[in-house]
C-alpha cells in the first residue's frame, strides 16, 4: 500500500479535501497537513518519511518542504498540483480540480 500526503498552507481546505476524498480507498494510505504555523497539522520530518508521494497545492509548499526538510525529502517525490487557495472544504470544483491533477499520478 502506498502511502500519500497533501499538502497545502493550514490543512483547512484544500490538502483536507484530497485526504477526505482518497482515505477510504484500498490502494493508499492517506494524510494531509500545512506548511503554516497555523496549520491545522503542520507537516514534520515524520509525516515526510511516512510518505511515499507528496502532493504540495502549489510551488511555494514544495519550497518550503524542501528548505525545511533537506534529509527527510531527499528520495521523495513531490508533485505540484497547481491548485490555489480559492475554495472552501469540500468545495464541489475543489474536488473535481483535486482527482483531475491526482488521477495521472494514482
Amino acid at each position: 500500500m502506498k502511502n500519500i500526503l497533501f499538502v497545502c498552507s493550514r490543512n483547512k481546505w484544500r490538502s483536507l479535501t484530497a485526504e477526505t476524498i482518497y482515505k477510504n480507498s484500498a490502494d493508499f494510505c492517506v494524510k494531509s497537513a500545512g506548511t503554516e504555523n497555523s496549520a491545522r497539522i503542520k507537516i514534520n520530518s515524520k509525516l515526510i518519511t511516512w510518505a511515499d508521494q507528496i502532493f504540495v497545492m502549489e510551488k511555494h509548499h514544495k519550497q518550503k518542504l524542501l528548505q525545511n526538510f533537506p534529509v527527510e525529502t531527499e528520495n521523495t517525490t513531490i508533485l505540484i498540483l497547481e491548485i490555489q487557495d480559492n475554495y472552501k472544504f469540500m468545495d464541489k470544483e475543489l474536488i473535481e480540480e483535486i482527482k483531475i491533477s491526482v488521477s495521472p499520478y494514482l
